[in-house]
């Protein structure tokens, strides 16, 4: 299932990380290991953070994406799912609405 996945990183440790040239590494290797079909760093709420969009196989791989974040950043992080397209397609919401509507 596609996820969409935002992260937000809080000022520190972050910008103490920033100074001592920590964060860059930690958001390779990060990457690195999720390997995200996209990623979009930004501000979010005056904080930096960021946008990721991957494909989960279980439930039980939301820590694989989370902890990272959690662990290194202390930062926020919401899991989204998201259709494609032809997800939405398949929803047949022609039915739904006749259905509930």
């Amino acid at each position: 299932m596609k996820m969409m996945i935002k992260f937000q990183n809080p000022i520190e440790p972050f910008n103490s990380m920033v100074r001592n040239g920590t964060a860059g590494p930690i958001i390779s290797k990060i990457m690195d290991e999720l390997k995200p079909e996209s990623v979009y760093f930004t501000a979010r709420d005056g904080c930096r953070g960021g946008v990721m969009i991957v494909d989960l196989n279980d439930a039980s791989e939301i820590p694989k994406y989370a902890e990272p974040f959690f662990l290194n950043f202390n930062s926020t992080v919401e899991f989204h799912p998201c259709m494609s397209p032809g997800d939405l397609v398949k929803a047949d919401l022609d039915t739904l609405g006749k259905k509930w509507g």
